[in-house]
């Protein structure tokens, strides 16, 4: 019953938000006004409840805006019953795909493997004190403000106001973002399309040809989807090229994946901007760039490595809406998309920036490019659709095929495949949005052949984080178009007659269907399925001991200063599992991954606090003059830490405050 309630209670509060400023965008967005505020609710909650946390406000009151909104608009009657039946579609896609990836979380809900466990426990962390910058539950004394946290900020908020625990809001979070991504990508394909414009929603469904190719030559269906060693995200060499499909069933909360709605969004903004600035009204173009700026302006608190991808893009339809609109309206309003949404975008988070303290490495070239034929096995699907749409192009003007010829003699094949569909694009006497779109994705695979982002990863791994957060934003962007364009040339082809509404009908019960039998269709059980959205149910039965001991402290005042030491051993482990599950700092956890964020600052940390640890739990003369040093406040015995260290704790200084079934936790006497 609390997890029926967690749904219902998540359900409302984000049906609240999205109706609460529903109406405002009728103007600008006319038919579109609905399905835009599904994502545009949470961006607009995000950065009202970020502030909350920037002042140490309760995050409840990041909910009045959304209130009087709702309240204006009650009271001027921007609330009809025949208007809000009129969006019925827009609410069936969002429950088709929300409760889809609500089921697939129910059947494996488990927060215990891969990132996960990190995944949680900064959701925790911002459940348990939504402070900002908030708490590095891996790092006592640090924040968070070495990492892109704002989509543990965004669901975390939405698990306070609507009294959702952490371990079912980590299940509740991925359905949110499936649900919006699938609204706007099917309001780009009304927007793009007269007919078939539910194509835009196969980026979500369509894995990679390395799947199809693994199954044809006998591998498993799960190995070909989920195999982390040799599955179809890891077809080119020593990197990860993940697809949402992938993504969303893997189950991280990770930020590269709560990102995609708003990437998409940003899209149907950008493309919206180009179809109608021009029949804009000066305040709709104004409501237009603050949403502009609003989603590009939280990429680099999500995702950082999308606004690397995004603010070029932005750039690029602002000087093309100028360009468009030149002649039609004043130049000052012409030239508004360009002028200001980079910079409000910046503005809207400004403060982040000054809390920031990570680093990078900088830019480096490849010296090892991708395979041709692996490069195919990622992006064939929509190099093909580009290549079979542009025929006639190649056809008329074959000496442009001659621009691959250098990235061939550089050693870049794999990056002059992409080049052929490219320059034909560019050279288009008339573009259209898709294009645009094509060759933003087709610029970006091309570049992640020839430079990285320097990162620890090493030599053999060096360019694995740059395919692994470049490769979904380059599959958002290449889908799109190419799917656009083609249900554009099969609408002027015109040999398939329109659906007619019992088919369309039939259409809905079939996925309704489907999704019904998914379970039993596919095994989804990766680890531990519990039939839950519970994401730490499976500990009662396998971790007893642990799952009493981290009731105990979730059920303890919250409080900025609470502290615990449990075992340190090493990243993807059961280790640190204490912090992961709820939110509490711990001395260090996962410490590769604090490396890559933190560098070795303070200076010479690593092995410090790893040494640290084992002599809290091994010399009993410094056990409590360490804990002090670190403010820890209680000491976790468990197997864990009996496998890890030899145990040796002094007789007096701890008290001992809870143990069940193997797992004991000690106080220090004040």
């Amino acid at each position: 019953m609390q997890q029926v309630f967690s749904v219902v209670s998540w359900f409302l509060v984000l049906t609240f938000l999205q109706l609460s400023i529903y109406p405002a965008f009728k103007k600008t967005f006319d038919r579109f006004a609905f399905p835009s505020a599904f994502a545009a609710s949470l961006l607009l909650f995000t950065i009202v409840s970020w502030y909350c946390g920037l002042a140490h406000l309760p995050i409840a009151l990041s909910l009045l805006p959304f209130a009087a909104f709702l309240a204006w608009h009650l009271y001027t009657r921007q609330y009809t019953a025949a208007d809000l039946k009129e969006q019925w579609r827009w609410e069936l896609v969002f429950a088709i795909f929300f409760f889809l990836m609500l089921e697939v979380r129910f059947v494996n809900p488990t927060v215990s493997y891969a990132e996960k466990f990190m995944d949680h426990a900064f959701l925790a962390s911002v459940i348990r004190a939504p402070v900002v910058p908030p708490l590095d539950p891996w790092f006592a004394g640090g924040f968070l403000n070495v990492y892109y946290y704002l989509g543990y900020w965004m669901f975390g908020c939405l698990a306070i106001v609507s009294g959702v625990p952490s371990n079912v809001a980590f299940n509740l979070a991925l359905p949110t973002v499936l649900g919006v991504s699938a609204v706007v990508l099917y309001a780009i394909g009304d927007l793009l399309l007269e007919r078939f414009r539910y194509l835009p929603l196969l980026a979500l469904l369509l894995p990679n040809p390395a799947f199809f190719w693994q199954v044809i030559n006998g591998i498993p269906v799960t190995a070909a989807i989920w195999d982390i060693g040799t599955g179809s995200t890891r077809t080119i060499a020593n990197t990860i090229n993940e697809y949402p499909l992938f993504s969303f069933t893997w189950g991280d909360l990770h930020p590269h994946v709560m990102g995609i709605f708003n990437q998409v969004f940003l899209l149907f903004l950008l493309a919206y901007a180009w179809k109608r600035w021009g029949a804009l009204d000066r305040r709709s173009r104004w409501i237009l760039c603050i949403l502009a700026a609003v989603s590009l302006g939280s990429m680099p608190l999500i995702n950082t490595w999308d606004v690397l991808i995004y603010a070029p893009i932005v750039v690029l339809v602002g000087i093309c809406i100028w360009w468009q609109n030149r002649s039609a309206v004043p130049r000052a309003d012409a030239l508004s998309f360009l002028l200001i949404v980079p910079p409000l975008a910046i503005a809207c988070y400004l403060l982040f920036y000054f809390q920031l303290v990570t680093s990078t490495g900088g830019i480096g070239l490849v010296f090892a490019p991708s395979d041709p034929a692996q490069f195919l096995l990622v992006h064939g699907f929509f190099l093909a659709i580009l290549l079979i749409l542009l025929a006639r192009d190649i056809a008329q003007r074959p000496f442009l095929l001659l621009a691959a010829v250098p990235f061939v003699l550089a050693g870049y094949p794999a990056a002059a495949i992409a080049v052929i569909p490219l320059v034909y694009l560019v050279a288009k006497k008339e573009r259209e949005v898709p294009h645009i779109f094509a060759i933003a994705g087709l610029l970006l695979i091309i570049a992640t052949e020839i430079v990285y982002m320097k990162d620890n990863m090493g030599e053999t791994y060096f360019r694995m984080n740059t395919i692994f957060k470049c490769y979904i934003a380059a599959w958002l962007l290449l889908s799109i178009a190419s799917l656009t364009m083609a249900g554009q040339a099969l609408a002027r082809w015109n040999r398939i007659p329109p659906a007619t509404a019992r088919l369309r009908a039939g259409a809905v019960i079939a996925v309704v269907l489907l999704i019904a039998a998914i379970p039993l269709l596919v095994p989804f059980y990766i680890n531990y399925g519990s039939q839950s959205l519970d994401g730490l149910a499976y500990l009662e039965t396998t971790h007893p001991g642990d799952a009493a001991a981290v009731e105990y402290l979730r059920n303890l005042p919250a409080s900025q200063d609470l502290r615990i030491a449990e075992a340190e051993g090493g990243d993807y482990a059961y280790y640190s599992r204490i912090s992961s599950f709820t939110g509490i700092p711990t001395i260090v956890g996962w410490p590769f991954h604090e490396y890559m964020w933190r560098g070795d600052s303070p200076a010479g940390w690593f092995n410090t606090r790893i040494d640290d640890v084992r002599a809290i739990y091994e010399q009993p003369e410094q056990t409590c003059s360490l804990m002090e040093k670190y403010r820890v406040t209680y000491l976790i015995v468990g197997d864990p830490e009996r496998e890890k260290y030899n145990i040796n704790l002094p007789s007096s200084g701890l008290t001992e405050v809870f143990s069940h079934d193997g797992t004991t936790i000690y106080r220090i006497s004040s």
